[in-house]
Formats: C-alpha cells, sequence, structure tokens
C-alpha cells in the first residue's frame, strides 16, 4: 500500500481483533460496497501458500447457517482513519493461484444487518409504544456487537392504545424495522464506524442537504482529481406521487400531489422536468395523513432524480475518501452537469499501491442551482 495509506483488518467471533502481519501481507485485494439501498457488502482476496493454515478460521464459518465469523476493516489515510466495512462472512471460496504452489482464497461478507435477518420473531408484542420505541428495543439486542442507533422521530407519534391494538413484530427484526421506517417515508441502514467495531444503525429520513464534500474535478489539470464522470439525463423517471388520505366523515378519498420538491429533496439542479406520469400511491389510504404526507414524500424523492452519474476516482489523489449519502460537488463537467450532487453508492477497490472509488451521483435537473462549487 502506499506510504499514506494503511489498511486495517480485525476478524473474529462476534469481536473482532487485529490480525498478524503476515495475514495482512497476504491480503492483495478488497473490494466494498455502500449505497442508498441494500446492505454493505465486502470481498477480500488473500494469496497464499497451498499449506498457508489462513482458511482455516474463514472455513469454518463456510457452512455455518449463522454468520459467526465478524470482520472489521479499516484505511488510514493522511492520519484519518475510516470504518470500510464491519460485518460478518458470508461465503468462503477457495480458487487456483497463480502457480501450482499458491491458491486464493475469497471471502465474502455483508454488513450486520445480515444477523438481524436471520430469525422470524413474528408475534413478539409491543404494547402502547411508537415505531420510533419499537425500533430501538428491537436494535438494543445489537448493542453487544457494537450496534449504535440513531432514529430520527417521524414528525407524528403513534402511540396505540393497548387497549384497542397491540402493534407485533412480523418477520425477522430487519424486515420488521425496514416495514415500520416504510410506513412514515422513512429509510433504514447501517453504516460502519464512527468507530472500529461499531455501526451506526440510521432510522429515517434519506436527507439531500448538509455541507458538501471536496469537489471532484474534471479536466482542470492540476486540479483533476477524477478519473471519469459518464452523465445521463432521464426526464421519464419523473413522476408525480399521488397520496390517497381517507375521510372518516364522508368515506371520500381525498387525492393530494405531492411535488418532487421537498425540505428534505431540495432542487439541486435548476432545470427540473415537468412529471412524465402519476404514480398513486393508493395504499396510503389507510395511515393517518401525516404518515400518508411522509410516504409521499419519499416517493418523490425516489422519483425526483433526473440526472445520474458515474464515474471513478483516484483516492490517493483526491486526499480523502468520498463517503455515500452525502452531497459531493462537480465542477469542469460543463454548465450542464456542474453543481451540487446526492452521492447514492460507492465502491472501494483497494489493490496493492491502488486505491479507487466508484460511485454513483445523482440530482433532481439540469444545470446548477448554486453559483460556484467548493474546491
Amino acid at each position: 500500500m502506499s506510504s499514506s495509506l494503511q489498511l486495517g483488518l480485525m476478524v473474529g467471533p462476534a469481536i473482532a481483533v487485529p490480525v498478524p502481519g503476515d495475514v495482512i501481507e497476504a491480503l492483495t485485494s478488497v473490494e466494498v460496497t455502500a449505497g442508498d439501498t441494500g446492505p454493505g457488502a465486502f470481498t477480500l482476496l488473500f494469496t497464499m501458500s497451498n499449506n498457508s493454515v489462513l482458511p482455516t478460521l474463514f472455513l469454518v464459518s463456510g457452512g455455518s447457517p449463522f454468520p459467526i465469523v465478524r470482520v472489521v476493516l479499516t484505511a488510514t489515510l493522511n492520519g484519518s482513519v475510516a470504518v470500510l466495512a464491519d460485518g460478518v462472512v458470508t461465503q468462503v471460496q477457495v480458487l487456483p493461484g497463480s502457480d501450482a504452489a499458491h491458491s486464493v482464497l475469497q471471502v465474502t461478507g455483508e454488513d450486520l444487518t445480515k444477523l438481524m435477518d436471520k430469525l422470524d420473531l413474528t408475534g413478539l408484542p409491543f404494547p402502547a409504544m411508537p415505531a420510533e420505541a419499537a425500533v430501538a428495543l428491537v436494535l438494543a439486542k445489537y448493542a453487544a456487537l457494537g450496534v449504535l442507533p440513531l432514529i430520527v422521530p417521524s414528525i407524528m407519534l403513534d402511540v396505540p392504545i393497548p387497549t384497542e391494538k397491540i402493534p407485533a413484530q412480523q418477520g425477522t427484526d430487519l424486515k420488521y424495522i425496514t416495514a415500520l421506517a416504510t410506513k412514515v417515508g422513512y429509510v433504514f441502514y447501517l453504516s460502519p464506524g464512527p468507530l472500529p467495531g461499531t455501526s451506526t444503525a440510521y432510522w429515517g429520513p434519506r436527507i439531500k442537504v448538509g455541507a458538501p464534500q471536496p469537489a471532484l474535478n474534471l479536466d482542470m489539470d492540476a486540479f483533476t482529481n477524477a478519473v471519469s464522470i459518464t452523465f445521463s439525463y432521464k426526464p421519464q423517471r419523473s413522476v408525480l406521487p399521488l397520496v390517497y388520505i381517507h375521510n372518516e366523515q364522508t368515506h371520500i378519498p381525498v387525492v393530494i400531489p405531492i411535488p418532487p420538491i421537498t425540505p428534505l429533496n431540495p432542487p439541486l439542479g435548476l432545470v427540473n422536468p415537468p412529471p412524465s406520469n402519476t404514480l398513486p400511491l393508493r395504499d396510503t389510504a389507510k395511515y393517518t395523513p401525516a404518515q400518508a404526507i411522509m410516504v409521499g414524500i419519499a416517493a418523490a424523492a425516489n422519483t425526483a432524480d433526473t440526472v445520474e452519474g458515474t464515474g471513478s476516482l483516484d483516492v490517493l489523489r483526491y486526499g480523502r475518501l468520498l463517503s455515500p449519502r452525502q452531497l459531493v460537488g462537480v465542477r469542469g463537467a460543463g454548465l450542464a452537469f456542474d453543481g451540487l450532487y446526492y452521492v447514492s453508492g460507492v465502491r472501494h477497490s483497494i489493490k496493492r499501491g491502488e486505491f479507487t472509488q466508484k460511485f454513483t451521483l445523482s440530482r433532481n435537473g439540469l444545470i446548477s442551482t448554486v453559483s460556484a462549487v467548493a474546491a
């Protein structure tokens, strides 16, 4: 690895501990994905002699129905430590090496949501508590694994009266938490860190505001830090969500269109195409008006992005890691595509002396809404 970049690897059952130096030396390739949807995933490749005992630890978990081997991967870049992955091993393979004396050990895993999706606890009651409290209670089981809850209360707390209704879990912990999030237009995901051995469990709205990360620069001579970015404009993606609110007095549903611009989804593009179609959300009729509006806002945020950019950067040249689920500026792409974007997903690719990130950007229109993007 480069002198400014150091990888750290921790492995162990439940609690991961640093591996010996010869294991790090055998680590030849790392792929880590983190995105707006779905679990985080990682793949590690080790090159080893055929007599190495390295596969033993990982192969123990290969046939286990319950993932037991935990992996924590960190990167120290310019003195700052970032947790790239914190998860469990789901598959182990031994592949042919470059010669007869060596082989390749491939270790694949997912973040700790894999553990949350193992046990079906349908019927577990959560009496007299709102969804936020139920989520906190479910996540408390994973505190021993370093899972730190970050829960944003919804705008309208709904505390069921036990004599009328006692909510009960449906499915696994992951499915239940995700369903509660969807019901109020929220998202749920695990983000590795902030410290090795910890993961942040976020349950709240998808937020597309905040301080942007350092800009990605294209064709700017010495300031260029992005290898490439390809943009596409797809105005047909823009649709107008329609929420249905049940009127208990008249029993006539009230239809409310939700515009694509909301406080959590501000206009990053100046020219927004008109919606090409409508998106009826008929299930919202069974929700309270506040919950229906929140589900509509989430749908509007998901369907408003008509500009997408995909590209890659050299991390050592960029000087830091590009983080997903945050804003970043783009410079040098031209009038239509310069400006701020939301980072939808990132894939880390690390090899000896090389650290690249592939990324996906999105926003809701052409031409920047800001006059200049900070470097």
